[in-house]
C-alpha cells in the first residue's frame, strides 16, 4: 500500500499545504487563507479540514497516511509546544496534540525556518549533505541548522535564529525585534536597503542608486553587478558582515555547507562569490572553505521540510 505525508507551512498571510508520497515526491500543493482572528483560534482547524477534503478528493484513506508535518512561525520546542507565535496571536500551547486531535494522524511541529532548511537540506540546495546551516535572507533573516540530518533546535526552540547574532555592538539603529546592531540589519533586503540610504545621505558621490525613487535591494545588486562602485561596495559590505558572522557559527556547529535562501539570495553568484572571498579571514584552519549554495525551493522549501520532518518521527518510533 502507498504511503502518504502531509508537509504544512503556517505563514501569517496564507498557509502552504503539500500531499507526498513517502518518498518524497509531491502529489499536490496548494494555499489557504491563514485566518487570524480571534487570536488564530481557527488556523489548526482550517488545516485539518483542508487535509480532509484533499483526502477526499485523492480517495485516500486516513490510514494510508503516516502523519502531518507542520511549521510555524514562532519558537517550538521538541515535544510541539509552541512558545507565541507573534504574527499569529498564538499563545503557549501544544501543536501535535491540538492538531493530531483535530485531525486523527500523528502530527510533528517545529519552527518554519528549521523546517525550510530540513527541505533543502532533503530536496534542495543542501542535498547530499548531512551538517547544513541554511541562512534566509528576506525582509528580515532567519535561519536554521541542521545537524546528521536533524534539526537542532535547541532547548527552547529558539536555535538558528542567526538573524538576532550581534555583529556591531555600537549600531544605534533599532531592529524589528528591540535590540541594537543585529546581523538582520545589514544582511537582510531591509538591511542593505538601510545602509545605502545613509551611505547616499552622507556624501554626495556620484552613483546611479541615485536614480531610483524608492531603493530596493534588487535595485543595488542589478547596479553593483552593472559596476556601479557604490553599490558594488555596499554587496561587499553585506558580504563582509554577513560571512564574519557565519564563521561564528561554524566554529560552533562545524557544517558542511551554508545554504543561501530568501529573495536576497535571487542575486545570485555575486553574493556566494563575494561570501566565499570574506569568509576564510580570521578563522580556524580546520573551518576553512565551506561550501556556499543556493537555495532552490524557493516558496516550496516549508512544506518539503515538514513532510520529511513527521517522516523522520515516524521511522524514529
Amino acid at each position: 500500500m502507498e504511503n502518504y505525508v502531509f508537509g504544512i507551512d503556517v505563514g501569517g498571510t496564507t498557509v502552504k499545504c503539500g500531499l507526498f508520497t513517502a518518498e518524497g515526491t509531491v502529489l499536490d500543493k496548494w494555499e489557504i487563507r491563514t485566518n487570524k482572528e480571534n487570536s488564530g483560534a481557527s488556523i489548526l482547524g482550517d488545516i485539518a479540514n483542508t487535509i480532509n477534503a484533499k483526502l477526499a478528493e485523492k480517495k485516500i484513506d486516513k490510514s494510508a497516511v503516516l502523519g502531518v508535518g507542520i511549521g510555524v512561525p514562532g519558537p517550538v520546542k521538541g515535544d510541539g509546544t509552541v512558545l507565541k507565535c507573534v504574527n499569529l496571536g498564538w499563545g503557549i500551547f501544544n501543536v501535535n496534540e491540538e492538531m493530531s486531535k483535530l485531525v486523527g494522524l500523528p502530527v510533528a511541529a517545529g519552527n518554519d525556518a528549521n523546517v525550510a532548511a530540513l527541505g533543502e537540506m532533503w530536496k534542495g540546495g543542501g542535498q547530499g549533505y548531512q551538517d547544513v546551516v541554511m541562512i534566509t535572507l528576506g525582509t528580515g533573516v532567519g535561519g536554521g541548522i541542521i545537524l546528521d540530518g536533524k534539526i537542532w533546535a535547541g532547548s527552547n526552540g529558539a536555535g538558528g535564529e542567526l538573524g538576532h547574532m550581534i555583529v556591531n555592538p555600537e549600531e544605534t539603529d533599532v531592529c524589528g525585534c528591540g535590540g541594537h546592531g543585529h546581523l538582520e540589519q545589514y544582511a537582510s533586503a531591509t538591511g542593505i536597503v538601510r545602509m545605502a540610504k545613509k551611505e547616499l545621505a552622507a556624501s554626495d558621490v556620484p552613483t546611479t542608486l541615485r536614480k531610483y525613487e524608492n531603493l530596493y535591494a534588487k535595485n543595488i545588486f542589478d547596479e553593483a553587478k552593472a559596476g556601479d562602485a557604490v553599490a558594488a561596495a555596499l554587496v561587499d559590505k553585506l558580504c563582509a558582515i554577513l560571512a564574519g558572522a557565519l564563521t561564528h557559527v561554524a566554529a560552533t556547529v562545524d557544517p558542511q555547507v551554508f545554504v543561501i535562501g530568501g529573495g536576497v539570495s535571487k542575486a545570485g553568484e555575486i553574493l556566494t562569490e563575494g561570501l566565499k572571498k570574506h569568509y576564510n579571514q580570521n578563522l580556524l584552519s580546520a573551518l576553512y572553505n565551506k561550501e556556499f549554495c543556493l537555495a532552490t525551493l524557493g516558496n516550496d522549501a516549508g512544506i518539503f521540510g515538514s513532510a520529511k520532518m513527521i517522516l523522520d518521527q515516524v521511522t524514529a518510533k
